[in-house]
Parts: structure tokens; sequence; C-alpha cells
């Protein structure tokens, strides 16, 4: 199903929402109330989010592996207690990124920045059909803002 330029899209607990482009895929879960970590070379940030905050994976690739990566990423998350990664900005590992995750009440998609080097919670790296979107935990789901209409699909599933 396509998607408008701003949306509402229902999202339980227990679902993983799909945004597909043409040459990424971004996944998106409720994290539900919990306290989880980012880990920088510096330092270890204790982030504390609500009910309806999210856990938005970018993947750059559409077939069947970045799908099943996307969902065992958000699994290992939100699930296991996994902490989020933040390599330096010149770390020679963000070129081989595969998936990226951020955490927080909204995300903002870019596709000019690094993957996985930004710290603040509020950026992800995605593709340039994400650029400039804007995801954001609602009650009962997620609100999509900037969507670039007719390049992105979207489709829900149980995890």
């Amino acid at each position: 199903m396509s998607i408008r330029s701003d949306e509402f899209v229902r999202v339980g607990f227990d679902e993983i929402l799909y945004l597909s482009g043409k040459d990424g895929i971004i996944g998106i879960v409720k994290t539900g109330v919990g306290q989880w970590f980012i880990e920088t070379e510096e330092e270890e940030i204790a982030l504390f989010t609500e009910a309806d905050d999210l856990f938005v994976a970018s993947g750059f690739g559409t077939d069947e592996q970045i799908i099943k990566g996307i969902r065992c990423m958000l699994y290992l998350v939100r699930d296991v207690g996994s902490p989020l990664i933040v390599l330096p900005k010149d770390h020679p590992a963000s070129g081989r990124l595969k998936i990226v995750v951020s955490a927080g009440a909204r995300t903002t998609i870019h596709c000019d920045i690094t993957p996985g080097t930004h710290p603040e919670q509020d950026v992800l790296c995605g593709g340039g059909e994400f650029d400039g979107m804007q995801i954001t935990g609602v009650a009962g789901g997620v609100q999509l803002h900037n969507i670039n209409p007719g390049k992105i699909d979207i489709r829900t599933s149980k995890i």
C-alpha cells in the first residue's frame, strides 16, 4: 500500500511497520517504557523511553536479507537489550553498516549523514527517498511527515 504526504499508521507493540523504497527499507517498532544504553567512544548514555516512543531501523538495500536483518536488529535492541553503538565519524566500519537504529519519540531521516555516527537519537541515516521524513511515535501508532508520495510503500506484520 502506498502512503500519502502526512499519514497516521496504526502499529501495536507486537507489530513492525516497514516502509519500503527503491534503495532502502525502514522498520519501526514501539519501544515501550524502558531504559536503553547508547555506547560512544567516550561515554555510556542512558536513554529512557515512554510507551509510544519508537525504535527506527534503516536498512541499505531492499532484499529479503535486509528485511530479516531489520527485524533481527530491532529484536536485539528492544527484546534482548543490546546497546545502540555510535561509531566515531572517521571509523572504517561506518561504510560497511547495512542497518542503523535510532530510539526516541521522533526520528528524522537524512541521506547525507554518515551511518552509525550520531549519538543524537533524533536523526538517522537513510536512503534518498526517505530524506527529510519525520517519524513520530503517537498513541496507537506512528505519524509520518514529509513523505515522498508515490515512492514509498508500507506494510505491517507481527514481530
